[in-house]
């Protein structure tokens, strides 16, 4: 059994966590973190995530119970994260982060921590989404400079970060696949211009509508053909079954930083 710490309990992806937690033998809740204005703040996890009463409250101190368990799962905002992965890292337990859109002092801090435990940090962790990261590499290595890449990204009208992490994630592994590095042909189309770009970059066009989870297509076209990768996801479970499949992996692992590629072994 292992037992884990939601951190972000009170938002969508904690609501996920919970609800999918209480399908599995081998993962326990034993603990709930939010901010301390957050407005679920001392309330039950189950009647949060409306599903039945879990018995675990959310409180605002996970330095007070990090030592019950054995991983940290956050699904906070990047600014939060530095703070929740010292607290981990001194305790000496796990972690897996969901958290996108860090800088490069947050991204430091999680590089900090890794020194001292294992963490697993991706930018979505959908079985599918990852699989799809491994099919695009491949299908870049293939079909090599000749193809026109574009990555098609929608979220929410909440999400905050545009484009999202897992689009980049795709774009970097692409540019893997053709052997370039990523930050000298990405291009970014917020909004979804249209504008026609040089074949040698990869674009990126984020759209933001509605209630949509995610839904990411990555295609490949020259003047032949046109092949397309195409993920959607309906349910934040999609990523919440991934990060657990994480927490019952990490706990096993060496002191460093992984990613849902190293879990699922691709």
């Amino acid at each position: 059994m292992t037992r884990v710490v939601i951190v972000g309990a009170g938002g969508r992806m904690g609501h996920a966590l919970t609800r999918c937690a209480r399908e599995l033998d081998e993962v326990q809740v034993i603990g709930a973190v939010e901010r301390p204005d957050h407005p679920d703040m001392g309330k039950d996890t189950g009647l949060v995530a409306k599903i039945d009463e879990t018995g675990v409250t959310i409180s605002s101190d996970l330095a007070a119970i990090v030592s019950e368990c054995d991983v940290v799962v956050d699904f906070t905002l990047h600014a939060a994260v530095p703070g929740n992965a010292a607290v981990a890292a001194e305790a000496g337990r796990a972690m897996v982060i969901g958290a996108t859109a860090l800088n490069e002092e947050e991204t430091a801090a999680v590089a900090a921590a890794a020194k001292k435990v294992p963490i697993v940090w991706a930018p979505n962790m959908s079985l599918g989404v990852n699989l799809v990261f491994a099919v695009v590499r491949k299908a870049a290595s293939v079909f090599g400079h000749g193809y026109a890449v574009e990555i098609d990204e929608t979220h929410h009208v909440h999400k905050k970060d545009a484009p999202s992490g897992t689009a980049l994630r795709l774009g970097e592994k692409v540019a893997d696949g053709l052997n370039v590095d990523f930050d000298t042909v990405y291009v970014h189309d917020e909004g979804g211009t249209g504008n026609i770009h040089d074949r040698d970059k990869i674009v990126i066009r984020s759209h933001r509508e509605g209630e949509v989870v995610g839904r990411h297509t990555v295609s490949f076209e020259n003047e032949g053909e046109k092949v397309e990768f195409t993920h959607n996801a309906w349910s934040r479970d999609a990523f919440a079954m991934g990060a657990l499949r994480a927490v019952q992996w990490v706990v096993d692992q060496k002191p460093r930083i992984y990613d849902m590629q190293d879990v699922l072994e691709l």
